[in-house]
């Protein structure tokens, strides 16, 4: 996976890095992944040894020195900064920086911006005149290197050291845990600050070059998740992306009159519990946020067995229309947003969809579709059981439009022939029965 689909950027991009361990390797490693050409500046000062990483480099004043690119074709990786001093290029006046936004806006192009600097140190605090953050920022990646974790909290390792030292809750010298992190990196004062209001936020965990690292980078993106929409746990000087964790609603799909059964579905017990419940508390168990039941044909009855649980309840009122109504209803139901964009769902990064009638599935196959989903960003990923596809299914976020485009009695399969699954090898059959009759019902209560 490349670190343009880790941040899942469009083709011309308007970004900043800030924090510390590793914003360079990242902004020269993306600038790489772009369609040229590609425009790169920086708001604070650019070693000069990176100025070989570009394929031409512009001094700029004023916006007058810019003034030849509007009559050129631009090639590569073009990066424009301040004059030189000594082994640093200065940052772009605020003029040059508005400037080369309005250029690349007006001819969609990429414009990557650097705009932090931490001393080459894993992690850092801002000063009080950091970061210089542009305000036209649309995404903005908040850099932390990993490395640091287990060190002592000195200044070999941490930028603005007394800064780390108050926003932490560390003193100095103490090992740099984890928590500490997190609570740098969601301070006001720390990871936030300046951050644009309306910028896509996302921490970048670079340097996690060891299973060890990677395993405590999932632990800190369980802290800064859903402060920051999502988290990429990365080794960029390997090039390798390990993951990429994002809020993912479970959608149980409990709208159904369970016609060919005779009685409510949702309504029967599994183990002492309704089926809806026991299906409801799964996949919270699993840590899928937010959980949404859908509900339609004996709503009622079906709200009452789960009410008391940290669940949203979205009632179908089309229910009748078939699958696809409570598809689209439980959709609908993630952001308040009236339009049907990719922004408004921005906030999860995928949907598992559940059914009402499968109480056996188990919070380990519903885990193990996290992780696959989360090491490639793929659109769809299904259990295989016997090689043939078992509930429940993952749909990434990009396949959103199309599930609400679906028409009458008809789930996700539809859209297989434009994104297909991913497949997860499964070795429990139980996810192959659907309790439609009642011999079904036996038969799971046999299996248990």
């Amino acid at each position: 996976m490349q670190l343009q689909h880790a941040l899942r950027l469009n083709s011309a991009p308007c970004l900043a890095f800030v924090g510390s361990g590793g914003k360079s390797t990242a902004l020269f490693q993306l600038a790489s992944e772009l369609n040229s050409p590609v425009v790169l500046t920086a708001t604070t000062h650019l070693a000069a040894s990176q100025l070989s990483l570009t394929d031409r480099q512009i001094t700029a004043a004023s916006p007058s020195d810019l003034s030849a690119l509007e009559k050129e074709i631009l090639r590569g990786v073009v990066l424009v900064t301040g004059s030189q001093v000594g082994e640093r290029m200065k940052g772009v006046s605020d003029e040059v920086l508005n400037w080369l936004h309005a250029f690349c806006r007006v001819h969609a192009l990429p414009l990557l911006v650097e705009a932090d600097g931490s001393r080459q140190r894993p992690l850092k605090a801002p000063a009080q005149h950091e970061p210089p953050i542009p305000s036209f920022v649309e995404t903005a990646v908040v850099v932390a290197g990993l490395s640091a974790l287990g060190q002592p909290l000195e200044d070999q390792f941490v930028h603005r050291l007394e800064i780390y030292t108050r926003l932490s809750g560390l003193s100095q010298g103490q090992s740099i845990t984890s928590e500490a992190i997190a609570r740098v990196l969601t301070h006001p004062d720390g990871g936030f600050k300046n951050l644009p209001p309306e910028a896509r936020r996302v921490s970048l965990l670079n340097q996690a070059d060891s299973p060890e690292l990677q395993a405590q980078g999932r632990f800190l993106a369980d802290l800064l998740l859903p402060d920051y929409e999502a988290v990429v746990i990365a080794s960029l000087q390997q090039k390798t992306i390990h993951a990429v964790l994002e809020p993912v609603a479970g959608i149980i799909l409990a709208a159904g009159e369970s016609r060919r059964f005779g009685q409510p579905k949702q309504l029967l017990e599994y183990h002492g519990q309704a089926f809806v419940r026991v299906v409801a508390q799964t996949a919270l168990a699993a840590g899928l946020a937010p959980v949404l039941v859908v509900t339609g044909s004996n709503a009622d009855a079906v709200e009452n067995a789960v009410r008391d649980l940290p669940v949203k309840i979205v009632r179908n009122e089309t229910w009748l229309d078939g699958q696809s109504s409570s598809i689209r209803a439980g959709l609908n139901a993630l952001a308040p947003s009236p339009l049907q964009t990719e922004k408004r769902h921005r906030g999860v990064g995928a949907a598992i969809f559940l059914l009402a009638d499968q109480p056996q599935v188990q919070t380990t196959v519903l885990r193990a579709l996290l992780e696959r989903h989360a090491a490639g960003l793929f659109p769809i990923v299904a259990p295989l059981v016997q090689e043939r596809r078992a509930n429940p299914v993952l749909f990434d976020r990009v396949t959103f439009s199309d599930l609400m485009a679906l028409s009458d009695d008809i789930g996700g399969r539809a859209i297989f022939s434009k994104y297909p699954p991913t497949y997860l090898p499964w070795h429990d059959e139980r996810l192959l029965l659907d309790v439609d009759k009642p011999e079904d019902f036996e038969k799971l209560n046999r299996q248990d």
